[in-house]
């Protein structure tokens, strides 16, 4: 009679480790962008906005290659032909991204902003089943719920048809930037499958950085430098070490376990650490119709992500 070997069950992908750690990863990740709305929506107003993207991501993108020197400096040699892709993640995420991010807090509250980006996943939806994804009955809802909760914010009394013009612009702005992200997400999934995710959050961002340089000195980066105060060199360093370096790094590593769509979900997470911190540190007031829109989109976010039952 044979030997019988014993093989350990297999867990489901939603209970593996690695997952878990990814979700984590993204999760965490999410927390540190939501308390960068506030960050940005501070400092933006005395910084310059590119100036204020160039020393976010340009101190991030030199604290990560500093460390991969001195950790693992084989993670920083990489071929030509893939400088290219991390050149146009840069472009996407650590230039256009910041950009249009810090240009619209300047016009919108924090509280506003983070809803905006709130449709990151649903940008991600429609980019998926545009490469050929198929959206179920359950999804399409989302999307429709979610395009209703911006709406509702949209038309938040003194904002849509009175008041300053240009917060709808800033809106329109983070909405932008919900769908800069999107992309990023869906791209980086294919560079991840090559390359480490310090390797690409790195390259992407010292390129992004470049991209922006020249605009950021011709806006007065270095004289705004001389004026800053102790209070806007902590949210700097913030923006650049925990918010840019260390969110950007979780976010993109994420990926490598989990669907562009499965780590956007978390972006949820943003409207409620930024409407915290908006209402506790900056005084910012809500109104009703902000807050259904608000209950809206994250209903509708999670109506497109909900996991599907396997049979």
């Amino acid at each position: 009679m044979g030997t019988r070997r014993l093989v350990p069950a297999i867990q489901p992908a939603a209970m593996r480790p690695a997952d878990l750690r990814a979700n984590a990863s993204a999760a965490t990740a999410a927390v540190l962008f939501g308390a960068s709305v506030v960050a940005v929506r501070v400092a933006v107003r005395e910084v310059p906005p590119i100036s204020l993207a160039v020393l976010r991501m340009g101190q991030g993108g030199l604290l990560l290659a500093a460390v991969l020197l001195v950790v693992a400096p084989g993670l920083l040699r990489v071929r030509w032909e893939r400088l290219r892709l991390f050149a146009l993640l840069g472009l996407v995420l650590f230039a256009a991204f910041p950009l249009t991010f810090n240009i619209g807090l300047r016009y919108t509250e924090a509280s506003r902003g983070a809803v905006m980006l709130a449709t990151m996943p649903i940008w991600s939806a429609l980019l998926g089943r545009i490469a050929g994804e198929r959206l179920v009955r359950r999804q399409v809802v989302g999307v429709g719920l979610s395009v209703a909760g911006i709406a509702l914010a949209f038309v938040e009394p003194g904002r849509a048809f009175g008041g300053d013009p240009m917060r709808l612009v800033g809106d329109g702005l983070l909405l932008l930037t919900g769908l800069l992200g999107a992309i990023y997400g869906l791209v980086a999934k294919r560079v991840l499958a090559v390359d480490s995710p310090a390797t690409v959050t790195t390259y992407a961002m010292l390129f992004g950085t470049l991209v922006l340089l020249p605009a950021a000195i011709a806006e007065g980066m270095l004289p705004a430098i001389r004026e800053l105060d102790w209070q806007l060199v902590g949210l700097i360093v913030f923006l650049g070490v925990l918010g840019g370096a260390v969110a950007f790094l979780l976010w993109t590593a994420a990926l490598t376990r989990l669907t562009p769509t499965q780590v956007a979900v978390y972006v949820n997470l943003n409207p409620v650490v930024a409407a915290v911190l908006g209402i506790l540190l900056l005084h910012e007031r809500r109104s009703g119709p902000f807050a259904l829109g608000f209950v809206a989109v994250v209903t509708g976010v999670l109506l497109v992500n909900w996991p599907a039952r396997r049979t």
